[in-house]
């Protein structure tokens, strides 16, 4: 007998089951979500911390799994939904799980890369952040001493030395060399000038004496020696040769341990498995495989990412070296330079020494979004620790992607082969390698019959497009089996990828599997937004208003009773004595003149200036003193 039968709701609904969006009571969602803080609850009694959105991704996986036999559709009693508990309890809490570290890995991922844009947007923003305290203390200063005039003086030196990381502010000559710089530029005499702006003006006048005297005390490093400059980007450059190489490092890695499970299950995987026997589950290597292709995956977009900034960082280098000669040029021995010929150059510098503190920023930060996927990565030790990988292999024969598809390349396939769909050789296509490839560019035709063994596909072979999507194959057999009967296979990589969630996101099949990703896909084209108007006439059809009509037929006789009688009347005109001759007068006349008269005269007298003369006060002792008036007479 069922008891308390409830469907599913709409954003857990199972694909393969039923169709998701059907109406669901509040009360019915409640209670699945319940059940999804207590799977997270029972988990973290048992020692493993799990997000909300893991769980529910597992909760969905099991229910859309048909080997389950769940049908959300029909309802799910209260013995399903303990049945679906204990399968994701033990799902979630297994201690070996690939699968559940790729999820988080992938989880991670997706919280933590974004755009190489919006990167730098947090570069800047980190920078503001961290420069808002003592640039607000510069700003909003109120001085009324000497002394607080030179002490907001030297913060403003020590500002430029902390946004521009020219030196460390920590260093005396460091300091001393970015005070004499500003000193130059803006003197302790401009300071009154600077705190009577408003704190907008204040700002910006800010930015400017840090780009100015940045230039400036790049300069004159590059200057003292001829050996500074490359010493000045030398420090960035190591830490982006260190970074890249460690990431470039481990995706070598990564694909060499690729390579060893793709080898291993290989032999073990129908239909030329079972040649070979193994002490480790053949589930459990298939989901260390998928763990480290998505780990291998992410690795590649990282050091896309790295190489693109390592080409920036290498032309912004090429750019500072050439501002720095014209600069030297500009000024050579000159004591004196026009302000108008140099301070351009300085911004530019500051400018491109901020570029380039930015890329090694960058760089940093993806090299520890690599080191904080490793722990996600399954190791040798989690999967069996009496085993070892090489020791399973044997002497089996280990290849790599580009050794594999570099055999599959001798066997090509020709176009008259594919009569069913359409088939793109890469002779012909020249942008074939930047074609959008489904399933991430694995084989799904290999992940279909050798029961999940994913292997890459050859573009060289020749891109196949089936309903406006592209598709690439390990090889020439499984070309021709996929064009064969491609809408079958599709369906049966979406049917497999069911009771696998971390495939989801490794094959893109987001879109497919919409039901259960959790995550925006990655590679999804951006949404393009604009601002747009649109004006419309205010009639867009034509009217046609008849102004003369009229509904009333006793104003219909009323007017043409008034027309018949104008016929009997005639207009008369007569002048009179008062309009006859009259015409427009116009006079002209001249505005006031101004005028000014003097009735007086200023004067004035001076009168001499007394003075008086004492003689016989020096050369002589006890002499008496003689006092003569030189005063000049009144009247003279």
């Amino acid at each position: 007998m069922q008891l308390d039968q409830e469907r599913l709701p709409s954003n857990l609904s199972s694909g393969g089951c039923g169709k998701p969006g059907r109406h669901i009571s509040p009360g019915s969602t409640h209670r699945w979500f319940k059940m999804i803080l207590e799977l997270q609850q029972q988990c973290a009694g048992r020692g493993f911390k799990l997000s909300e959105t893991l769980v529910e991704l597992m909760v969905k996986s099991v229910l859309s799994d048909p080997r389950n036999g769940f049908n959300a559709d029909q309802g799910l009693n209260e013995e399903d939904r303990q049945r679906l508990k204990e399968l994701c309890l033990n799902k979630l809490t297994e201690k070996c799980s690939p699968s559940i570290h790729t999820i988080k890995m992938q989880e991670y991922f997706a919280a933590t890369y974004i755009s190489r844009c919006q990167f730098l947007e947090q570069i800047r923003g980190a920078v503001e952040l961290r420069m808002s305290p003592l640039r607000r203390e510069i700003t909003d200063s109120r001085l009324k001493t000497r002394d607080a005039f030179d002490a907001l003086h030297s913060k403003i030196a020590s500002y430029v030395l902390q946004r521009s990381k020219v030196g460390s502010p920590a260093d005396v000559k460091n300091v001393n060399q970015a005070k004499a710089a500003l000193q130059s530029v803006f003197p302790h005499t401009e300071v009154g000038v600077f705190m009577a702006l408003l704190k907008k003006d204040k700002e910006q006048q800010l930015d400017e004496l840090t780009r100015i005297v940045t230039g400036i005390c790049l300069f004159n490093k590059a200057s003292m020696d001829e050996q500074q400059q490359p010493l000045i980007l030398a420090s960035l450059h190591g830490t982006l040769a260190v970074s890249f190489e460690g990431i470039e490092h481990e995706l070598s890695a990564s694909q060499c341990l690729v390579g060893k499970y793709t080898a291993l299950l290989e032999e073990l995987l129908p239909p030329e498995g079972q040649r070979g026997s193994c002490n480790v589950p053949v589930q459990l290597l298939k989901q260390a495989l998928y763990n480290i292709r998505q780990y291998e995956d992410f690795l590649r977009i990282l050091v896309s990412s790295a190489r693109q900034c390592a080409a920036h960082m290498g032309e912004l280098q090429m750019e500072f070296s050439v501002q720095m000669n014209l600069l030297r040029d500009r000024v050579k021995a000159k004591r004196a330079v026009h302000t108008a010929n140099v301070f351009p150059l300085f911004k530019t510098l500051s400018s491109l020494w901020c570029g380039l503190q930015e890329e090694a920023e960058l760089m940093k930060i993806l090299h520890n979004i690599m080191l904080n996927l490793q722990p996600f990565v399954v190791s040798q030790d989690d999967l069996s620790p009496a085993v070892n990988l090489d020791s399973l292999l044997k002497d089996w024969e280990v290849k790599i992607d580009e050794e594999r598809m570099g055999q599959s390349s001798e066997e090509p396939i020709s176009v008259p082969e594919m009569t069913a769909c359409e088939w793109l050789l890469s002779e012909r296509e020249a942008d074939i390698v930047d074609l959008p490839l489904q399933f991430n560019g694995f084989c799904g035709c290999t992940f279909v019959s050798r029961d999940g063994l994913l292997l890459p596909g050859n573009p060289q072979l020749g891109v196949l497009k089936h309903k406006g999507k592209f598709y690439v194959f390990s090889s020439k057999e499984a070309a021709l089996n996929f064009a064969s009967r491609p809408d079958d296979i599709i369906a049966e990589v979406e049917e497999k990828v069911k009771g696998s969630p971390e495939l989801i996101h490794l094959l893109r099949l987001q879109q497919q599997l919409s039901y259960l990703e959790m995550w925006p896909e990655e590679s999804s084209a951006p949404i393009s937004k604009c601002e747009s108007g649109t004006q419309t006439v205010l009639h867009p059809i034509a009217t046609n208003i008849v102004r003369a009509y009229e509904w009333n037929a006793w104003e219909l006789r009323k007017k043409a009773i008034h027309t018949a009688r104008l016929l009997t009347k005639a207009t008369q005109s007569t002048q009179t004595h008062l309009s006859s001759l009259r015409r427009e007068n116009a006079t002209q006349t001249w505005p006031p003149k101004d005028a000014a008269s003097q009735s007086r005269r200023d004067a004035e007298s001076n009168v001499p200036r007394p003075q008086v003369y004492l003689m016989g006060l020096r050369g002589q002792r006890n002499a008496q003193a003689i006092k003569v008036d030189l005063s000049r007479a009144v009247d003279e």
